[in-house]
């Protein structure tokens, strides 16, 4: 089961990561007062990373235990461990860097530096996968919270996921997952190896499908002008395969945050218009 699409339109891309930066930190304190931990999923490019800069200069952002957070990656460029051009890299400038994170919580997909290829570092980063959802249910079993956790539903391959962030490419992939590629057909997999990508580097690690609607909530992070196409695509019922956004669903809650440039195609009857900052 997945979360029909809801759709926050922000006046511009300035005001809109500072939304969604406010929305994500209110969420993680939410989830630590009531599990006393939160899982999320980054994602890179413009928006992914510009996000993390938001919550890095948000006067909120120590109201987080950034201890008890839980760091994955939607995907990964199959780069040199230090290249720029690494998503985790941007993110530990951006953000991560700053913050008393625990070490063992966060969890960077493998380079090259690691693995001879992106099929390997596919294969380790779902093994890490599985057992840290073995692990989850290790500790559910032994404890008893009283507290009924709505996110004990997804896949036993994967961890709780509780907000998975994505960007939208102007060809609507999302993570690395592109239009009528092997990777946005994989129905089992939950991790891929992504090999001649059309955007550069040509390879790289991607969760699939199934991994994503793992989450409980999908943001989908989206500004500009080239981004109506796909944005308006994915909104307006597109199958996955040619718009892979459009199979990006959270199982309670799918949030499409984006800026009016890219709400020009979407259909008006999505739309929910956020207020003007004053």
């Amino acid at each position: 089961m997945s979360a029909d699409p809801r759709v926050s339109i922000h006046p511009d891309s300035s005001v809109l990561l500072a939304a969604i930066a406010a929305r994500l930190i209110t969420k993680l304190v939410d989830l630590q007062d009531k599990y006393g931990e939160a899982t999320i999923v980054l994602t890179g490019g413009t928006m992914g990373i510009g996000t993390l800069r938001a919550v890095a200069d948000s006067p909120a952002c120590p109201a987080v235990n950034w201890s008890m957070v839980n760091v994955w990656w939607g995907d990964e460029r199959f780069v040199e461990a230090d290249s720029p051009e690494r998503n985790t890299r941007q993110a530990e400038e951006a953000l991560l860097n700053r913050l008393p994170l625990d070490p063992e919580r966060i969890h960077r997909p493998g380079s090259t530096d690691d693995f001879p290829t992106a099929d390997d570092a596919a294969a380790d980063y779902a093994r890490r996968l599985a057992e840290a959802a073995a692990a989850e249910r290790e500790t559910d079993s032994a404890q008893e919270t009283g507290v009924a956790d709505s996110r004990r539903q997804g896949p036993s391959r994967v961890p709780r996921f509780d907000v998975l962030l994505l960007g939208v490419g102007p060809d609507a992939h999302v993570a690395s997952l592109f239009p009528e590629m092997a990777g946005i057909r994989e129905s089992e997999r939950m991790v891929v190896g992504v090999q001649n990508a059309p955007k550069p580097p040509p390879s790289r690690i991607s969760l699939t499908l199934p991994a994503i609607k793992s989450a409980d909530e999908v943001w989908m992070l989206v500004a500009g002008e080239d981004k109506a196409g796909a944005v308006g695509l994915a909104l307006a019922g597109a199958g996955p395969v040619h718009v892979p956004a459009a199979g990006a669903r959270g199982r309670s809650r799918t949030l499409w945050l984006i800026d009016a440039a890219a709400a020009a195609k979407v259909p008006e009857d999505l739309v929910h218009k956020e207020p003007a900052s004053t």
